[in-house]
């Protein structure tokens, strides 16, 4: 079975959770408290969607209603934001987000339709993820090392595939390519799992893909794990070095990933937020969903507003020195 078969049937397995949940309450309960919507800016089945209904199964027991994922996909997850930054600000109406649409997007897109820093409030930070480098099987490189010194002797002909220009994918392997000093050709695609296709099939060198889809696809043995772009290596990956440990020059001390969060609209009470933030890490502390977390190889990352702020903050000043010269209309 494919990575995003598996991936759309463990999303679709979910729904009966959240069902169960909300009919474990008494019906004056659910009468008198509406379902949060806890909005996704990408299609049902990936990788933010599958995280999302994972969280929402688990806070609908921790708020005693139902939480309802909905699929907004479109123009870098922004469609999704802005309807969440239209919403009245009584907490039923939330955004569950990716960090590129808050972190590199401002960065590139010539008509971002909302500003995140002043059009949505922080409430939550969910997890931490990172992208593994996978090349085709027939490639001569098996490590990173050995990938750098075949780009230098061959410049130009190595190519990488994404999900779209200026996703983090994209600008993660730009990053690796600039900081190692080779050249490699980018060759965007409309999402990940074409790209792969295309990675499998020979037509592209290699990529950068979440760990959570790109494991199946190693462990099947489809295409040959390169190194993770995290700081130490991922529990589910273990045999996988990092691109820091490469002993590469440029590649020391290499952290390039993303996170999950979530927001809602701007001009929500601190009472409600508190009410929230604590609620969503009350559910991330449930130990189905830690383990299931983890075998999907995302890192734990909880704690404040605060938090989710100051990150999204200091990456959308990083990305903001990568991304120069980069426009998406």
């Amino acid at each position: 079975m494919s990575s995003s078969r598996r991936l759309a049937l463990s999303a679709l397995a979910l729904f009966p959770l959240a069902l169960a949940a909300a009919a474990a309450l008494p019906a004056a309960a659910q009468d008198a408290q509406q379902p949060v919507r806890l909005l996704v800016g990408y299609s049902a089945g990936g990788p933010v969607d599958q995280g999302a209904r994972l969280l929402g199964a688990a806070l609908a027991r921790e708020l005693g209603t139902p939480v309802l994922v909905e699929n907004k996909p479109g123009a870098n997850a922004t469609l999704a934001a802005s309807e969440v930054s239209r919403a009245k600000a009584d907490g039923l109406t939330l955004w569950f987000a990716a960090s590129p649409t808050v972190t590199i997007s401002p960065n590139v897109m010539s008509r971002m339709p909302l500003d995140p820093v002043k059009d949505l409030t922080p409430v939550a930070p969910v997890l931490s993820y990172y992208n593994v480098l996978v090349a085709n099987n027939s490639e001569p490189y098996k490590n990173a090392q050995e990938l750098v010194a075949y780009g230098k002797a061959h410049p130009g002909k190595l190519s990488y595939g994404s999900a779209g220009v200026g996703g983090s994918n994209h600008l993660g392997a730009l990053l690796f390519a600039r900081r190692s000093g080779i050249q490699m050709n980018h060759i965007p695609y409309k999402g990940n799992a074409p790209a792969m296709t295309d990675v499998i099939g020979g037509q592209i060198s290699m990529m950068m893909d979440i760990i959570s889809t790109a494991s199946g696809y190693i462990q099947g043995g489809k295409v040959r794990a390169i190194a993770v772009t995290s700081p130490q290596r991922n529990a589910s990956l273990p045999e996988v070095p990092t691109l820091a440990e490469s002993g590469i020059e440029g590649l020391k001390g290499f952290d390039v990933g993303g996170w999950y969060g979530v927001y809602g609209p701007k001009g929500m009470a601190p009472e409600l937020v508190a009410k929230l933030n604590k609620a969503i890490n009350a559910a991330l502390a449930q130990p189905e969903l830690q383990k299931r977390y983890r075998e999907l190889g995302y890192d734990e990352w909880t704690g404040s507003p605060q938090k989710l702020a100051e990150r999204a903050a200091t990456e959308r000043a990083m990305w903001a020195t990568v991304t120069q010269g980069i426009v998406v209309d």
